[in-house]
């Protein structure tokens, strides 16, 4: 793990919400280095989709700041924060069914498509079980392997950051370490990381450092190993969130 004093992504404070005069984020801070795999967990209604959201651009952010390598990217529309080298890949609906494996991954660099080759050549690496059904629809595949197009997809586009919302979520129990190995695979290929996930032992096992959510904001902080080992976030939070 590279040492840089400047985060990949820096949230500082962070007040969000869907609605009007509700807050899902209330003051939530993290931040992500360069190279580290970052695991955001908690209870349900903690507020954590709701960050990735919120640093994709696709919640009204109320108060706080969100930088990317230093410059403020708060508010930021979803196809500008690709531009700029975020990725992510959402819970639900993450795929184009009815398009090909193949399309879904020239969707993700449609933007810069003279490097389409290049990219795929990388995600292949990665996701070598797609290289050969290129062709079939996505629609056909199984929740683990729409999960491996969807994170392709993403990666299509070479971001500095790829934020993954659940990537166990609905899985069975050796798709979900199918599904870590992968988060692992993609982050030691240089891709800063960062995951929310509901299997918190599991997260926290591969994970460089991680955030504990509660009611909108980062109530404990550390790395994986430590909160792992805290009996506070043992006895609040490990004893009901995953296995």
């Amino acid at each position: 793990m590279a040492e840089n004093t400047t985060p990949v992504i820096h949230v500082d404070n962070l007040i969000a919400g869907y609605l009007p005069g509700v807050n899902i984020l209330n003051g939530c801070s993290i931040e992500a280095r360069q190279g580290e795999l970052i695991g955001i967990i908690g209870p349900n209604g903690a507020g954590k989709s709701t960050l990735l959201k919120a640093i994709f651009g696709q919640v009204n952010i109320r108060g706080g700041h969100i930088s990317l390598n230093g410059d403020d990217i708060t508010g930021l529309k979803a196809n500008k924060l690709v531009e700029r080298g975020v990725g992510m890949v959402p819970q639900n609906n993450n795929v184009f069914p009815s398009l090909t494996i193949e399309e879904n991954l020239q969707m993700g660099i449609f933007q810069e498509p003279q490097h389409y080759n290049e990219r795929l050549e990388f995600v292949m690496s990665l996701f070598d079980e797609l290289k050969k059904r290129l062709k079939q629809r996505a629609g056909s595949l199984s929740g683990g392997e729409r999960q491996m197009v969807a994170m392709g997809r993403a990666l299509m586009m070479n971001p500095k950051v790829l934020l993954l919302d659940e990537p166990s979520a609905g899985l069975s129990p050796v798709r979900q370490d199918e599904a870590f190995i992968r988060v692992s695979e993609i982050n030691k290929a240089g891709v800063t990381t960062i995951m929310v996930e509901q299997n918190a032992r599991r997260c926290l096992q591969i994970c460089d450092r991680a955030y504990v959510l509660d009611q909108g904001t980062d109530a404990y902080t550390g790395t994986g190993r430590e909160l792992l080992n805290d009996p506070k976030v043992i006895s609040l939070y490990l004893g009901t969130l995953g296995t």
